[in-house]
């Protein structure tokens, strides 16, 4: 009876270290999967300082990170969450977990980071509309969605701002605004023409009374080279100029 109970206490104590060895184990496990989400918040943080990155409180249904992205005036354009996983075996399970925290969360994209890839992945990749990648990994592949995001909800900016710049400018072309800026732009056009034309005018007038004073004074000089010469006769030097015909004078003095 003594060994009997030797035994069953010996047995007992083996049973309480096999117990405290897996609690020890799973507790070691927790903290390394805490010490990864951790360093994952920071690392986030750090990259992406204008986003809001938040962390899932232990105990409250969702994924571990929620990353708010936004653009370079602080418009908010869709969710990231991600679920940080440090286990010796990647598990399917997780995918469906995520999947309904995507949906619980109304997040956009869903990311889990794990320490053991899939069998099948040698990288990152996505299965069933969820991603997958390595810690190494989480940097560049947070980069790429975050800049999709982005660009999606630039391209959905402009599609839904369409209809109401079409009105916008229906309404200006429409309006009194338009139609006064126009008459300003006609009116401004017809006072210039209406200097040019006075301008024209007065010029045309300046070029008659000086083409007439040019006229007489040639007149006037070749009567009085005519009499130079009835008088003198061939004692005045000619000048060819002044003996061709008064008509010819004058078209070349005023050509057209």
């Amino acid at each position: 009876m003594k060994m009997r109970e030797k035994d069953m206490k010996m047995q007992s104590l083996i049973d309480q270290m096999e117990i405290m060895k897996k609690k020890a184990e799973q507790g070691s496990m927790q903290l390394q999967g805490e010490v990864q989400e951790l360093i994952l918040e920071e690392l986030l943080r750090a990259t992406f300082a204008f986003d809001l990155i938040e962390e899932v409180g232990k105990g409250i249904r969702g994924a571990d990170v929620i990353h708010t992205v936004r653009n370079n005036i602080g418009k908010e354009c869709g969710k990231i969450i991600y679920e940080s996983k440090r286990t010796k075996t990647f598990s399917d399970t997780w995918i469906d977990k995520l999947k309904n925290d995507l949906r619980g969360q109304r997040a956009d994209i869903a990311l889990i980071v794990t320490e053991s890839m899939p069998k099948d992945m040698s990288c990152f990749g996505i299965r069933d509309g969820i991603w997958i990648c390595s810690f190494s990994e989480v940097k560049g592949v947070a980069m790429l969605l975050r800049d999709s995001l982005i660009k999606i909800h630039d391209i959905r900016s402009a599609e839904e701002n369409k209809g109401d710049k079409k009105e916008m400018l229906y309404n200006y072309l429409t309006g009194n605004e338009f139609r006064q800026n126009m008459e300003a732009i006609v009116e401004g056009f017809t006072a210039m023409q209406e200097g040019l034309n006075k301008e024209k005018m007065v010029t045309q007038k300046l070029w008659k009374q000086r083409e007439k004073e040019i006229e007489k004074v040639l007149q006037n000089t070749v009567e009085m080279y005519g009499s130079i010469r009835g008088i003198g006769g061939k004692a005045i030097p000619e000048i060819k100029l002044l003996d061709t015909p008064m008509d010819f004078l004058l078209e070349e003095e005023n050509p057209e």
